[in-house]
């Protein structure tokens, strides 16, 4: 009989260009969680009414004075950026992190612009599904996303004015494997003969270049063959990294001058700039001051539905503490749980995580609920881990949901656990 290490190696070891070990470490499980059909409708269901409420929100947030958007976190060399609207959806592709329990689903966070997880869910989940001989949670929704992605690049050409058949290159850090190997799955994905290109590659022409007083270089982005691109789909390359990125030749601040042209539309880049926009956690607390005050911006429907799904979040520690409630301390622009520290009723720090990358970001606060707990399969054995769901939003629509297992704070050494129904049979 094959041991599960030999079982798993196997079985992941035959799906191209997937990183089932990060760091060295176990990360794709071979195990399964099997999923009531009704749960996983619920969970859809509450994904697209969340979905509504933040891309609603949008539209307040673009009208907001400059003053307001850097309270909310925002960093200064984004604000003309963040009221682009070139495309007729906020985010092409974005995740919700949501906790699921038998009586309740509550929202952590959005990544409206740029979530990981999606070879995973959209792809991956398929192969283990086959194995266990389960049907596929997320079946069908693989193709939705080339769809979705293949949609955003043709209304992305058609805002700068470029023709249908224009430069589109997938883009990210060569160095992290998760990082490329998404992008270059997106863009199989899409097709059309995209390209994908480590970012360093990348080559940035600020202004026109001039000779015998014709422009023979435009400004823009462009390959390392000196094909100018018209789409730039950098799926994991979060803005408020790329705004500090400088060229360590000429120390030319190269994020700045990407923006700066995404605004001229000299390039255009997806996610597209309204994705960012809702990437500030301190956004979930604007939508509930404003719910806490019943504002007539929100629905009735909308209210509920606010009330239903989102945590009391703040962006101070006072009411908490008031009220003698455990809560958790975020950074506004933070991932994979770096940052994240966890406070007791009495407002004593209890967990925090290792990492303190996100320590100068302006912190939100939101009440603390914990994540279930769930048995799951590891190389080591069983283990018990605290489980998330991840819920993506495709155009605005639900999609795939996957599941990362590990400690109270999910974090970049979490489990992914796949997910998927018992077999339906032949006559249902």
């Amino acid at each position: 009989m094959r041991s599960h290490v030999a079982e798993r190696q196997q079985l992941y070891g035959s799906i191209p260009q997937f990183w089932h070990d990060i760091y060295g470490t176990e990360y794709a499980l071979l195990d399964i969680k099997i999923e009531n059909r009704e749960r996983i409708g619920t969970i859809r269901t509450a994904t697209e009414r969340i979905g509504r409420i933040f891309y609603k929100t949008s539209s307040l947030l673009r009208q907001l004075d400059d003053e307001t958007l850097l309270q909310l976190g925002f960093p200064k060399q984004t604000l003309s950026y963040l009221r682009i609207k070139n495309i007729p959806f906020e985010s092409v592709i974005a995740r919700l992190d949501l906790v699921v329990s038998n009586q309740e689903i509550k929202l952590l966070e959005i990544n409206s612009d740029t979530p990981t997880f999606i070879k995973e869910t959209f792809h991956v989940n398929h192969h283990v599904c086959q194995y266990f001989s389960c049907d596929n949670v997320n079946a069908g929704y693989e193709e939705n996303l080339a769809d979705s992605i293949r949609h955003a690049v043709q209304w992305s050409l058609a805002s700068i004015g470029a023709p249908r058949n224009g430069k589109v290159v997938f883009t990210s850090h060569s160095d992290h494997e998760e990082d490329f190997f998404t992008s270059a799955y997106l863009a199989d994905l899409y097709g059309e003969h995209a390209e994908c290109i480590p970012i360093h590659e990348l080559k940035i022409v600020e202004e026109d270049v001039v000779e015998n007083g014709q422009i023979s270089i435009p400004r823009g982005v462009y390959t390392p063959n000196l094909e100018k691109i018209d789409v730039l789909y950098r799926q994991t390359y979060p803005i408020e990294h790329l705004i500090n990125d400088e060229d360590p030749t000429t120390s030319d601040k190269v994020g700045e001058i990407l923006l700066r042209l995404v605004e001229n539309k000299d390039v255009a880049i997806l996610n597209p700039p309204s994705a960012f926009l809702l990437q500030s956690k301190a956004i979930i607390s604007l939508i509930w001051g404003l719910h806490e005050e019943q504002h007539e911006f929100y629905s009735a429907d909308e209210h509920e539905w606010i009330e239903t799904y989102f945590l009391p979040t703040y962006l101070d520690e006072d009411v908490f503490k008031e009220l003698d409630v455990k809560y958790v301390k975020k950074p506004s622009f933070g991932r994979e749980g770096d940052t994240v520290q966890i406070f007791n009723e009495k407002g004593l720090l209890q967990v925090e995580d290792q990492h303190q990358t996100y320590a100068m970001e302006l912190p939100i606060y939101q009440k603390y609920i914990e994540l279930p707990r769930y048995d799951i399969v590891t190389e080591e054995g069983k283990k018990t881990a605290h489980i998330m769901y991840g819920s993506f939003l495709l155009n605005g629509k639900s999609a795939a949901i996957g599941i990362r297992a590990g400690g109270p704070i999910t974090d970049n050494t979490s489990y992914f656990l796949p997910i998927g129904y018992h077999k339906r049979e032949e006559n249902e």
